[in-house]
């Protein structure tokens, strides 16, 4: 739905108005579409004193995200910290339990609480938006324990509205693929490992540079790769030149089997497993 300058700004405004009663903030930041319009409202109602941008990395975190994450936290005039998750290191989440979101992001904010408290920070924030509410997200439950803030889903901003608004800021995120922690490509209850974890990073990587701008996704069934991307991307996996680029490329790192799914990019495909709509 389309909304008029007045209208955009208007939400914007109540964004910065809900920043600005936190006094300060420690942003949970991947350089994503919502937590870079989360950071830019941050900074423009508290000012960067105010204002610490955190990205928590670890084998579970694609490589082109903390890139991108490094430089737009640059680009936007953040101090930023990178800080390594431990979340790989902890039995319970390597298992791949249907609440590993609960898990990781439990251990994850624990830590992003303490540093703020640290730093004097009144607030931890997140990027979840008001569409999130829609997927099985157990990590929210995680970050609502915590006293972690929604500051996107308290505006009531959804995820057509925050491109809309980071359009008309000049956020060069605006169009950018949602992001989606590589853990999420295995499906439950098949072990993590950092093996399995860098095939799929390695594999999107290979998808990126053939569909740049394209929301996809490469999900790990042991020796088999399945593919989502957006259903009119599909005839263009399927063209010779290409597929037989995936083929030999996936090859290479270890898939034995290559499949593209009809069905096209569903967000949160794997939930389908445990009787949840998509």
């Amino acid at each position: 739905m389309a909304h008029t300058k007045r209208e955009i700004e208007s939400k914007y405004g109540h964004l910065q108005k809900i920043l600005r009663d936190m006094k300060s903030v420690l942003v949970a930041f991947s350089g994503g579409v919502d937590s870079t319009l989360v950071l830019k409202a941050a900074l423009d109602a508290l000012g960067p004193e105010k204002v610490l941008a955190v990205t928590a990395v670890s084998a579970t975190t694609a490589q082109h995200e903390r890139l991108a994450a490094e430089a737009m936290a640059a680009c936007l005039g953040a101090e930023h910290l990178m800080v390594e998750s431990n979340e790989m290191a902890l039995p319970e989440f390597v298992r791949n339990p249907p609440d590993r979101c609960y898990i990781c992001k439990k251990s994850r904010f624990n830590d992003l609480v303490k540093l703020a408290d640290a730093r004097g920070l009144a607030f931890v924030v997140d990027g979840e938006n008001a569409d999130d509410h829609k997927d099985y997200r157990p990590g929210s439950k995680a970050t609502r324990e915590l006293g972690v803030r929604s500051p996107l889903s308290e505006a009531g901003l959804t995820k057509a509205e925050i491109r809309q608004i980071s359009r008309s800021l000049g956020l060069t995120t605006w169009d950018r693929p949602s992001y989606a922690c590589l853990a999420s490509r295995i499906p439950y209850e098949s072990p993590l490992t950092k093996e399995k974890l860098q095939q799929v990073d390695a594999a999107e990587e290979v998808l990126r540079g053939l569909l740049p701008g394209v929301q996809l996704r490469v999900r790990h069934h042991g020796d088999l790769a399945r593919i989502e991307v957006e259903s009119g991307s599909i005839p263009h996996l399927v063209t010779a030149h290409v597929r037989k680029g995936i083929l030999k490329s996936f090859k290479e790192l270890g898939f034995h089997y290559v499949t593209v799914d009809l069905e096209g990019y569903s967000m949160g495909s794997l939930n389908r497993g445990l009787g949840l709509s998509d």
